[in-house]
């Protein structure tokens, strides 16, 4: 969302932030990749990331329990398949028939469930988080600098429990927690003080009007949102829930508001927003927030359940399940915005995480496609008129271009703070990714009083 007040009938979705220089440079059209497979079915396709998700779903109902999940290899272009076969080798006839990579594992798809669900368990600790890892056909279990002691000794026992080949452990810096903060973006009041978050995507409600969707924790901390600080509300929350999953629907309050199918990357250039779809491991992708900017890494995992840290009762958990992990950073104000393909494929809406964007982190995302389901809500144009308005001062992300001047982001630049471009990256692995968290929740630097709320 632009951080100028929207005129009556024009709404945009841009979420306010400097395009880091990194992101932006990869973040162009590519020619579709082809699909074709010339040499025999036994050959893998060479597929852009959006095919990659698209076969994977067709893989995981045509194989049934077979399906031990997948993963995108970007450095081939292949979907690489996990399969349990057993004596039955026509599953991996299938999956190879249908352009995929196949590899056998152990693990199947219902003893990860079986494990993630022991976790739930016994190890339910605020600032813990374990997601399935297509990759090590292992689930991976985080924790945060908050889970020492008798805490991380539970832990410990209970991956320790599940088997050697089953999970794994590791710290990771900073604490989980979501990323509303005082400052830019969409704007709410609350008792407690001011919040912000960010939009993510526009959408058109179940009954026509325009809509938004953002974070499910930012919908249950305030039911009007503005455009502006202590501007006037412009739109009111409709549908939110958090914690179990993290969306809200917010419906603008003139139904007349027309939208965009798009995300503002910066420069005055926009990313088309054509589908929505299910996140890949492997998959690189980009997001968009009011504090930090664009940011691109990977998808590292599915399926994630993140415990965070009650807002509301120190001894209490808030956890979300459902959500997809990457190594993406993001900070505090980022809430509810975008992460999307280079294909304008809407994947997810950011929920939280750990680190920040000078020493990395890791986010975890609530997916589009569950948030549409849930709502009734359709990614695109608004009933009262497509593709007009918001749209016309912009342009399509340009190949030719290497970062985006923070000058045409519509007055964001102050208050969304300088980006540094080397970490717009975010592939890193290990420990180190995962930075320190110490500045995580002061939001932008724009002498704002707003507070944080989250």
């Amino acid at each position: 969302m632009s951080h100028k007040r929207i005129p009556k009938r024009k709404a945009a979705i841009a979420i306010g932030g400097v395009a880091a220089l990194g992101a932006a440079a990869i973040l162009l059209p590519n020619a579709n990749a082809s699909q074709d497979n010339s040499a025999g079915a036994a050959t893998p396709k060479t597929l852009k990331a959006t095919g990659a998700s698209d076969l994977s779903s067709q893989l995981a109902g045509l194989l049934g329990d077979a399906f031990a999940g997948s993963y995108y290899d970007s450095a081939t272009q292949q979907l690489v398949v996990n399969v349990i076969s057993g004596d039955n080798n026509n599953v991996v006839v299938q999956a190879e028939k249908a352009g995929a990579k196949v590899r056998k594992v152990q693990n199947s798809t219902a003893e990860l469930a079986a494990a993630a669900k022991v976790l739930k368990t016994k190890a339910t600790v605020p600032g813990t988080a374990w997601s399935v890892d297509p990759k090590t056909n292992k689930i991976q279990v985080l924790a945060d600098s908050s889970v020492t002691g008798a805490k991380w000794d539970t832990v410990l026992s209970t991956v320790k429990g599940l088997g050697t080949n089953m999970a794994t452990v590791k710290k990771t810096a900073g604490s989980f927690k979501t990323l509303v903060s005082g400052g830019d973006a969409i704007f709410a009041q609350t008792d407690q003080g001011g919040v912000r978050c960010s939009l993510g995507f526009n959408v058109t409600a179940s009954d026509g009007t325009p809509a938004f969707l953002t974070a499910g924790h930012c919908g249950v901390a305030a039911k009007q949102w503005s455009d502006s600080q202590d501007g006037q509300p412009i739109a009111t929350v409709d549908q939110a829930t958090f914690p179990g999953n993290d969306f809200s629907l917010v419906k603008y309050d003139d139904p007349a508001t027309q939208t965009t199918s798009d995300v503002n990357v910066g420069n005055g250039q926009t990313v088309q927003i054509t589908q929505a779809e299910d996140a890949t491991v492997g998959t690189q992708v980009f997001r968009m927030g009011s504090t930090t900017g664009l940011h691109d890494g990977s998808v590292t995992g599915l399926d994630a359940t993140v415990n965070f840290q009650s807002e509301t009762d120190p001894n209490g958990v808030d956890t979300v399940n459902g959500l997809i992990q990457t190594d993406v950073c993001a900070e505090a104000g980022d809430s509810g915005g975008s992460l999307f393909t280079q294909d304008g494929g809407a994947v997810g809406l950011t929920s939280g995480g750990s680190g920040d964007c000078t020493s990395g982190g890791e986010t975890f995302f609530q997916p589009v496609t569950a948030a549409l389901t849930a709502t009734g809500a359709t990614l695109g144009d608004g009933a009262a008129g497509a593709g007009a308005g918001a749209g016309d001062d912009t342009a399509t992300a340009d190949p030719s271009a290497t970062a985006a001047d923070p000058s045409a982001t519509d007055g964001t630049g102050d208050q969304s703070g300088a980006v540094d471009p080397s970490a717009t990256d975010g592939t890193g692995t290990g420990e180190d990714q995962s930075g320190t968290g110490q500045d995580t929740g002061n939001g932008a630097d724009d002498g704002s009083s707003l507070t944080s709320n989250h």
